[in-house]
């Protein structure tokens, strides 16, 4: 029995596509991957990456396939964060987009646009060209996760090289939540949580970097342990 046999249905039903926010930390600021739509509806304008999910995959396989076809990336940490499935959303026809967020170091992937996508760039969260679709939507709805989640999640330590100073882990939690923490009490705090080591430094601005077995310890201890 081939494919158009097997998924026969008498009923109309909808496409399924996934698309993805990639977050990174950058020059100061929380920055977003774009693509520059090569093919209609809404070509030459800006959104995530993302398509279709073919027949024979996992939602998390097309996520993965999708990015890496239009931008060259892979083995990236990512997470399901919302369902989008106004019945307008897309002009082609029914479609219901899986969103996932993520999270890179960005010097460490060198970003190629391919595929239907002719450019991809990181932009500020503060300066957005004009998005494809419902994406201005999807990124709200992303940025409202990620602050949630960031207070249980060791999420921040996805954007940082793995060695960091103090002041670099509170201007990122800083630019994420939108927000000024003092500086002895942001310290007092995250030291508290028992999941950073101190690595010495030469020229005594001490470094840290993220235990992950103290964090897996403290998740499996307190399920709702705030990290900050």
């Amino acid at each position: 029995m081939n494919k158009q046999q097997l998924y026969q249905y008498k009923y109309p039903h909808p496409a399924v596509t996934t698309d993805c926010v990639l977050f990174c930390y950058k020059n100061k600021q929380l920055q977003v991957l774009l693509i520059k739509r090569g093919n209609n509806p809404y070509k030459g304008w800006w959104a995530f990456p993302g398509g279709f999910m073919d027949i024979d995959e996992s939602i998390e396989e097309c996520a993965k396939r999708e990015l890496k076809e239009e931008t060259h990336l892979e083995n990236i940490y990512m997470q399901q964060f919302h369902c989008f499935g106004s019945v307008n959303r897309d002009p082609r026809e029914r479609v219901v987009t899986i969103a996932f967020m993520a999270f890179i170091r960005s010097d460490d992937y060198k970003v190629i646009a391919d595929d239907d996508a002719n450019d991809a760039r990181w932009f500020s969260i503060d300066e957005l060209p004009p998005l494809a679709f419902d994406h201005k939507e999807m990124l709200t709805i992303a940025l409202q996760k990620l602050r949630e989640r960031i207070h249980f999640e060791p999420i921040v330590f996805h954007l940082l090289n793995e060695e960091f100073s103090m002041s670099e882990l509170q201007n990122v939690y800083e630019c994420i939540l939108d927000t000024h923490f003092n500086q002895e009490y942001f310290a007092k705090k995250i030291l508290s949580a028992n999941i950073l080591i101190e690595i010495p430094s030469p020229s005594h601005d001490m470094k840290y970097a993220f235990n992950k077995e103290s964090y897996q310890q403290l998740k499996e201890k307190e399920k709702d342990k705030i990290i900050i």
